[in-house]
């Protein structure tokens, strides 16, 4: 495959293709169960606990693991990536569920897919590269922080019916009940944190929060046998039995193919499906599109990093829409590559997606023979788990860097992307976010670029000049920013002399605004009779000029090869010009 032909590539289980292309056996094998096996262990507590966050009970984050993360693992394009519920779309579907309930949650999540699945066939899986560092921190970091908050009531054991919608509300409702604030609940939540904190210490190759979550789950049945009650997954959370009587928990079997929108809607009911409903859903489904792209393939380029490998960024754009249209229709909340997952996957020795198939299929295996015992985790340590995963994700020791070390204008887009975020809307956070960094780097790249004489600098020719005739180079790209200066610089420059000569050697880019200016100044100079030639245009603006050429007038008409050349026309027009 050539350098860059992965990011035009679309194909349906390209990662599973390559690898088998590739040769896999017995050994590759052992090690993709191995991995699977330790990443499939870490996902369950992961994806009960995203879904608790986004507002649905945790078996529906069990399923989303599960169904999405084997579609994915199957078709997707990057061999490491492990899919699943994530934090990053926390910020989405909780207002989502609030508003619409698990019906509309799943109905905006197929029609993300259906969007995923026409960027995939657009090809527009490249792009990911056009999007700043500075922004993908500031939303991500804004993310964490929301996500941190929403955690406050259950890390606290504060009572609360429904957060308010907004950020600033938010915390003026939580600061109103700390009074309240339940001891048993706090001890619970602090105890995970801290087991979180201090397990890797220990060197061992068990992930910190499984001994967390064991061990909380201990303390928290002493503290029950001490008379103090805990909200656990048992209590908040029930399901209905074949009979249909209630039982706690988590359901221990697969979910039921049933159309997303006959789910229950916010009251209780399932949704009518209408044209109304759909476009109210479009904006939030379209947010879900974007941040599931992003996310799937910034994870798949750190795989690249981590492994040397290459992924096909549309094929894992198909391979999530495929999986997001499909896994509504099981019960299945959103889904995408979900970045720690994969690092550990890959770390765990996984040599193909067979490790992201095996990691669904335990899973699985967890839903079906432990869902009695995860009824009895602490929602206080669902709460911390969550805080550490808002932590990881917000990447803070990346974005203290850029603060300190990169220029203003990436400092400013950072905190405007993670302000935005954080007080509106993720979506207006990226538009904004983008539209502001190419802003600014349109700003920037203006100002680089330059007009200076020559006339006198032996390095560019040897040759002597006509008197009073100047030479002038053009140094950066000629576009619309920066256009009008140089045309007034020009036209300073242009007065009181008999002649002169543009060197475009050091300007490798031209555009309309860029043309336009040229064109001015060569209306200027022929208005005051004063003759203009140009010298060595590179490919890009001489395929510019032969496009826009409609007459003699055309710069290209007065254009020559090199320096010497147009210095040779110009001691020509001026002999020309004294026998006259």
């Amino acid at each position: 495959m050539s350098h860059r032909q992965h990011l035009f590539s679309l194909r349906a289980g390209y990662a599973l293709r390559e690898v088998w292309a590739e040769g896999y056996g017995r050994e590759a094998l052992l090690k993709d169960l191995i991995a699977g096996a330790t990443v499939g262990v870490i996902a369950i507590p992961l994806a009960m606990a995203l879904a608790i966050a986004s507002g649905v009970p945790p078996q529906y984050g069990l399923y989303t693991a599960i169904i999405a993360g084997a579609i994915i693992a199957l078709a997707g394009g990057s061999r490491y990536s492990v899919s699943g519920p994530t934090a990053a779309f926390v910020v989405i579907l909780h207002p989502l569920t609030t508003k619409y309930g698990l019906a509309g949650l799943l109905l905006a999540s197929v029609m993300a897919g259906i969007i995923l699945i026409a960027m995939a066939y657009a090809r527009l899986g490249r792009f990911i590269e056009y999007i700043p560092e500075s922004v993908t921190l500031g939303f991500t970091g804004g993310i964490a922080i929301v996500i941190a908050v929403l955690q406050i009531p259950d890390f606290t054991g504060l009572a609360f019916h429904e957060l308010p919608e907004h950020f600033v509300a938010k915390i003026i409702a939580i600061g109103t009940h700390l009074h309240q604030l339940d001891t048993g609940s706090t001890l619970i939540a602090a105890f995970t944190l801290s087991v979180m904190m201090l397990w890797p210490r220990l060197r061992t190759p068990v992930p910190p929060h499984l001994p967390a979550l064991v061990l909380a789950c201990l303390l928290g049945i002493m503290l029950s046998g001490m008379g103090i009650e805990l909200d656990t997954i048992g209590s908040r959370f029930h399901y209905l039995l074949p009979d249909g009587s209630e039982a706690a928990g988590i359901p221990p079997y697969l979910p039921s193919l049933e159309w997303p929108w006959n789910r229950a809607g916010a009251d209780g009911h399932p949704l009518e499906l209408s044209w109304a409903l759909v476009t109210d859903l479009l904006p939030a489904a379209f947010a879900i599109a974007m941040l599931g792209a992003i996310e799937s393939l910034l994870c798949a380029v750190v795989l690249d990093g981590m492994s040397g490998k290459r992924h096909s960024a549309n094929s894992e754009l198909l391979a999530q829409g495929m999986a997001n249209v499909v896994t509504p229709f099981f019960g299945g909340i959103t889904a995408t590559a979900a970045i720690a997952r994969s690092a550990t996957n890959f770390k765990a020795g996984a040599v193909s997606p067979v490790a992201a198939l095996a990691h669904a299929v335990v899973v699985l295996l967890g839903l079906l023979l432990l869902a009695r015992f995860l009824a009895y985790v602490p929602m206080p340590a669902m709460a911390a788990l969550l805080i550490v995963v808002a932590w990881n994700m917000s990447e803070a020791p990346k974005s203290i860097k850029l603060i300190r070390k990169s220029p203003l204008p990436d400092v400013l887009v950072f905190l405007v992307c993670l302000s935005l975020t954080v007080f509106f809307d993720m979506v207006i956070a990226i538009t904004v976010g983008v539209l502001l960094a190419s802003l600014l780097f349109m700003r920037e790249m203006a100002a680089i670029t330059r007009v200076v004489e020559i006339t006198d600098s032996s390095e560019f020719s040897h040759r002597s000049l006509p008197a009073n005739w100047k030479v002038f180079k053009i140094r950066g790209a000629l576009f619309f920013a920066a256009a009008d200066r140089i045309f007034g610089e020009m036209t300073q420059h242009a007065r009181g002399v008999d002649g002169i000569i543009l060197h475009m050697r050091y300007s490798s880019y031209l555009d309309a605004g860029g043309l336009a200016a040229i064109e001015k100044l060569m209306a200027h100079c022929e208005k005051h009779q004063i003759p203009l030639i140009f010298s060595a245009w590179q490919f890009q603006p001489l395929k510019t000029l032969a496009r826009a050429r409609a007459d003699t007038t055309s710069p290209l008409s007065a254009s020559y090869p090199t320096l010497d050349d147009a210095i040779s026309e110009a001691l020509s027009r001026d002999q020309q010009h004294e026998t006259e």
